[in-house]
């Protein structure tokens, strides 16, 4: 249940991150505005530019900060100035994991107007989510080096996969399948089990067991080299995909482009549990999108997936009416009003996409 004021911490982080957060929170004030909703917004200057000049990530206190508040909205991060990894773990992997961010939720959906590289394929066509499980996997950093620097290195990355970790991620996936109620209404596995024969033989069977409590779910697995092909072939037989953490990050960069790119995919990072005194847990909310330092303060960068974004935040934060109102204006302005989804090509700057956005409110 949404509380009576909606609290959201903004990260706008690094290069175009600003730009396109702008943009999402000026949709969000519109539609509360139409929608009654009661917000605040504290804004934390999070990324490349605040390391560099301080040497911290996330300041003493943040992960408190954050625990108070309802919801994250992050716009981008990745700054030039700063060794590739340093910003993603110390930024958002540690959110992810600190606040047990366990769901990562990636609807794959072709907007009106949005060109595909799928030759023949229209916005019938590809309509899917994919569920990737968000705090194991090779992620969790396990591992290390042997005789580092020498002709004998030997480097090790171990995976981690818990029964826990596996089964809550199954679980909240089948009642995601369950609550969208497609036509499909399928939950399709997608791990490696041939090759990957402990980890995710464990997925396998964890799945075969929570799916028994599920019988009007139908099941399908692939392996996921062959998920990445069938997107391609067929990407209108998937419904839902659960998947493990890597593959989960790898197929959903493929997902994006046929939906149209980066400028158009979002996604969240969700601890869907609640507290014994009823408290959600902080879910986090962005656009898959980089921060694309070379777009910065150009009003070139397309803002749309940001506003997704913040219609994610707003449907799982008990505003699913103001989510809906988001989601059709942005269908509208992508199917009548904008040339391309590609930066700079867009036919309307970044903040005049934001305003045509509020128009079709």
């Amino acid at each position: 249940m949404a509380s009576s004021t909606l609290s959201i911490a903004a990260i706008p982080g690094d290069g175009t991150g600003p730009e396109v957060t702008a943009e999402a929170i000026k949709v969000l004030a519109a539609v509360a505005a139409l929608e009654g909703i009661s917000y605040d917004i504290e804004t934390l200057d999070w990324g490349g530019d605040r390391y560099l000049r301080t040497g911290e990530i996330i300041p003493d206190g943040g992960l408190d900060l954050l625990r108070r508040k309802d919801a994250i909205f992050l716009g981008a991060i990745g700054h030039p100035g700063v060794t590739p990894g340093i910003l993603e773990k110390g930024l958002l992997l540690e959110l992810r994991f600190k606040l047990d961010q366990y769901i990562n939720l990636r609807p794959v959906k072709l907007l009106p107007g949005v060109e595909t590289p799928l030759a023949g394929r229209g916005p019938g066509d590809i309509d899917f989510v994919v569920v990737r499980e968000n705090t194991e996997d090779l992620y969790c950093g396990v591992g290390g080096y042997l005789k580092k620097g020498t002709p004998d290195e030997v480097a090790t990355q171990s995976a981690v996969y818990t029964r826990k970790g596996c089964e809550r991620c199954i679980r909240w996936a089948f009642d995601y399948t369950r609550k969208r109620n497609s036509p499909k209404k399928t939950l399709t596995l997608v791990a490696k089990t041939n090759v990957l024969t402990y980890g995710h033989d464990l997925w396998w069977r964890t799945f075969q067991e929570v799916a028994a409590e599920y019988p009007d779910v139908k099941t399908d697995y692939n392996h996921v080299d062959a998920c990445c092909m069938w997107m391609v072939k067929n990407p209108d037989a998937y419904d839902v995909i659960v998947t493990t953490n890597m593959f989960g990050d790898i197929s959903t960069a493929l997902a994006g482009i046929l939906q149209g790119g980066m400028g158009v995919a979002a996604g969240a990072n969700l601890n869907p549990d609640v507290s014994p005194a009823g408290k959600r847990g902080v879910s986090m909310f962005e656009p898959m999108g980089g921060s694309a330092p070379k777009y910065t303060g150009t009003n070139k960068i397309n803002p749309i997936a940001a506003i997704n974004a913040m219609a994610m935040l707003l449907e799982h934060n008990g505003h699913p009416r103001a989510a809906a109102r988001v989601d059709k204006a942005v269908a509208h302005v992508t199917g009548t009003k904008m040339t391309s989804q590609a930066a700079g090509r867009m036919g309307h700057g970044t903040s005049e996409v934001g305003d045509l956005v509020v128009a079709a409110l």
